[in-house]
């Protein structure tokens, strides 16, 4: 049975060991890019891109004898590999790893890689890149037209400028490494204006490293003491808890947060899933001040403070995979109208109620938009050691519509 030979290159030039393997194949797979290295092989060559196409080809190629596919540095790291492996089987491919682009880039770099976060937005729709990359002190991207490191550097310094957050925008630095491996290989260095500024070559990496990072000792659980809010206006813990648990978040997707207050339902939210995306809405300017400041404390920055009222306020967000609805003023019917729109089947929402009103309204508004009802209501007493005075809060509603 015929086979694939995946050969990685690294630099302007084939081994002494790729020469053979590549003379006896029949038919060589590459990039445009490559097609100076094999210079007088007399053979079918078959562009590597676009892959859809090139997969049946290869298929066909294989009847006719073994064929070579040549891709750049380790195939098997954010590589062809993968897809090959997937469409024909591991027994069918002998694989020639050469040096990946991360160990040349942190060659260049002079460091070391071990305790990297390693990131590739090549040909990803990778949500919220801002907010992932800036959770890892040290992470190292692979990256594309699209995501290149200036238009990267860009976005970042938007988000950390939104909230104001200097801090952390002095305590970055960036360094690309252009054309590895080949005459054109050039690094470069700055702070985030500085590389936002700049053009880079389309074969590039990019290495973002903090000194400024946020570190706390647990991920769930926070003290409403250490959320900044305004005159105990904040959900409390036992119910923040609660609530949660009935979103039942997904670790990716997006979240709504309707009359977000300080934020601590998106904090929590944000901490416990780092990869999904959370869209805070808050009218009041002073909680505004509060949510940005919490983004900063705890560096949060899959938070997106959305200022405005709904349900005007959430007509261009995303899609949500889940809804929570902590405050609605007097405009709890239109909003859940317009939200539960939005929501996809197998969405949940969750509406927290203290009054009766509220809990009526709510109950009403989501059994005539369709969804399934559940109910669970809180009451919570505190107190502080066996013989202090037992504080308690009014009762709350959770209020759960799966669609």
């Amino acid at each position: 049975m015929s086979r694939i030979e995946l050969i990685g290159v690294s630099g302007q030039s084939l081994t002494a060991e790729q020469w053979p393997i590549l003379r006896r194949c029949a038919t060589i797979i590459l990039s445009r890019r490559h097609r100076p290295l094999v210079n007088g092989l007399i053979c079918p060559m078959i562009d590597i891109s676009p892959v859809a196409e090139m997969i049946p080809k290869l298929a066909e190629a294989l009847k006719g004898g073994d064929v070579a596919l040549l891709a750049s540095g380790d195939p098997l790291f954010y590589g062809i590999g993968r897809t090959l492996i997937r469409e024909f089987g591991p027994e069918r491919i002998r694989i020639h790893p050469a040096l990946s682009a991360v160990q040349l880039a942190c060659a260049r770099f002079r460091t070391t890689w071990d305790d990297l976060t390693i990131i590739s937005l090549h040909g990803r729709n990778l949500r919220d890149i801002p907010g992932r990359l800036l959770q890892h002190q040290r992470v190292l991207l692979f990256t594309d037209n699209k995501n290149s490191p200036d238009s990267i550097a860009a976005s970042i310094l938007a988000t950390l400028e939104a909230c104001d957050d200097q801090e952390r925008i002095a305590g970055i630095t960036l360094r690309v490494a252009e054309n590895l491996g080949l005459s054109e290989e050039y690094i470069t260095q700055g702070s985030l204006a500085e590389i936002a500024g700049k053009q880079f070559a389309p074969l590039n990496m990019m290495l973002m490293e903090q000194t400024s990072m946020v570190r706390h000792d647990c991920v769930f659980g926070l003290r409403e003491e250490e959320i900044q809010h305004s005159r105990g206006l904040i959900t409390k813990s036992e119910v923040r808890a609660a609530t949660l648990h009935q979103l039942r978040l997904p670790p990716e997707g997006v979240l709504w947060d309707i009359g977000g207050g300080s934020g601590s339902v998106s904090l929590e939210a944000a901490r416990l899933c780092p990869e999904l995306s959370i869209y805070t809405i808050e009218k009041k300017e002073e909680e505004q001040a509060n949510i940005r400041a919490n983004i900063r404390t705890f560096g949060t920055y899959t938070m997106h403070l959305v200022s405005g009222e709904a349900p005007e306020a959430i007509a261009d967000l995303p899609t949500p995979d889940r809804i929570f609805i902590g405050g609605s003023g007097k405009r709890l019917p239109a909003i859940i109208e317009a939200a539960v729109e939005r929501l996809p089947q197998g969405g949940r929402i969750v509406i927290n109620a203290v009054l009766e009103q509220t809990r009526s309204t709510a109950l009403r508004c989501l059994a005539q938009q369709g969804l399934t009802l559940t109910t669970s209501t809180l009451a919570v007493t505190r107190s502080s050691s066996a013989d202090s005075e037992p504080q308690t809060f009014n009762p709350i509603t959770l209020i759960t519509g799966d669609k």
